[in-house]
C-alpha cells in the first residue's frame, strides 16, 4: 500500500485518519494542504478518481465563504479558486494508488489490504 493523506492541521477527521493507519502499522505520507498544498498533477489524479471536483469542496469551510465560491457560475472558475485556496478541500483526502476517499472512510480503507 502507498497511502497519502491530504489534510488540514486542525481537521478532526484528518487526525482520526492518521490514527487509523498508525494503529494498523500502515505507513503513510501526510501532506498538509495549508502548508504545502497539492500539485496540479496530484489534483488531476484525485479529481479523476473521485469523479467530480465538486465532491472535493468543503462548502462549510471559512475559505469557501470568504472566496464567494457559491456565487461563481463557471466550473472552471471554481476549480481555479479551489487550487488557489486549498484549505477549501474537504479533508481528509486519502489516496492509495488510483483509489481515493474523501472524508473519514475506514470501511473503505479496510478493503484496501
Amino acid at each position: 500500500m502507498n497511502i497519502q493523506i491530504f489534510g488540514k492541521q486542525k481537521c478532526f477527521d484528518t487526525k482520526k485518519a492518521e490514527r487509523y493507519f498508525k494503529e494498523r502499522n500502515i505507513k503513510y505520507q501526510y501532506v498538509d494542504l495549508g502548508k504545502y498544498g497539492m500539485s496540479p498533477g496530484e489534483y488531476k489524479s484525485i479529481k479523476s478518481a473521485a469523479g467530480d471536483f465538486h465532491l472535493l469542496i468543503d462548502e462549510n469551510s471559512k475559505e469557501y465563504e470568504d472566496n464567494f465560491i457559491k456565487y461563481l457560475s463557471d466550473d472552471a472558475d471554481k476549480e481555479e479558486k479551489l487550487l488557489e485556496h486549498q484549505k477549501m478541500f474537504k479533508t481528509p483526502i486519502v489516496r492509495n494508488g488510483k483509489q481515493v476517499t474523501i472524508g473519514y472512510r475506514p470501511e473503505v480503507w479496510k478493503t484496501w489490504n
